[in-house]
């Protein structure tokens, strides 16, 4: 996958960032920890046509489009037509009725800004908009939280590759780990919220 990201931002420039980040949102398996570092190390290199800005933008372009494409069918299909597509279909780009629940509770926890919080989420970046088209989030709204969290996340991975250069492979290496701590901080969070309101209700 490595080799097809370089040959792609190689061979297409501004257009291969945001196609890759665009396609990022729709198959999760393309990390997005990959594809900017790299991007942003090859605008550092002496022979580049790339700058950082552009790369940064055009990121920030693939990614908000992408975005959109999920907020779509929340807020037109339903959950429950949704959850049926995912188990039937998702499982060819890795998603399930479970990661649409999942979700939907991080969403319905956090309101409007779980749009923005959820962009900077791995696990969680990529599904955020479907809860968002199925509370029917305002079109502008949505793509106000959805363009300031993806830049804080698009603009630290395209920095990050600047600078650690020919090792921006650290970033993905390093990023890995902590971004499952804290999506399982997060879930254990929600779960701990839950049960408090659980029992709230039994005593009442």
């Amino acid at each position: 996958m490595t080799e097809w990201i370089k040959t792609t931002i190689e061979s297409m420039g501004y257009v291969g960032i945001a196609l890759l980040m665009f396609l990022e949102n729709l198959f999760p398996p393309i990390p997005s920890e990959l594809i900017m570092p790299l991007a942003g190390y090859t605008a550092n290199l002496p022979d580049t046509k790339l700058s950082v800005a552009g790369v940064f933008f055009a990121g920030l372009f693939g990614s908000v489009l992408g975005a959109l494409i999920w907020y779509y069918p929340g807020k037109f299909l339903g959950e429950n037509r949704l959850k049926v597509w995912a188990d039937r279909y998702g499982k060819w780009i890795t998603v399930t009725s479970k990661d649409i629940t999942k979700s939907k509770h991080w969403f319905d926890k956090q309101g409007n800004k779980a749009v923005l919080l959820g962009r900077l989420v791995p696990g969680i970046r990529t599904l955020i908009s479907v809860p968002a088209g199925l509370s029917n989030m305002p079109l502008p709204s949505f793509i106000f939280y959805t363009t300031v969290g993806s830049a804080v996340w698009v603009g630290l991975l395209t920095y990050s590759g600047y600078i650690l250069g020919s090792q921006y492979e650290l970033v993905d290496k390093y990023l890995a780990p902590v971004s499952k701590i804290v999506l399982a901080v997060i879930l254990l969070a929600f779960l701990v919220l839950v049960l408090k309101r659980t029992h709230k209700r039994r005593r009442r």
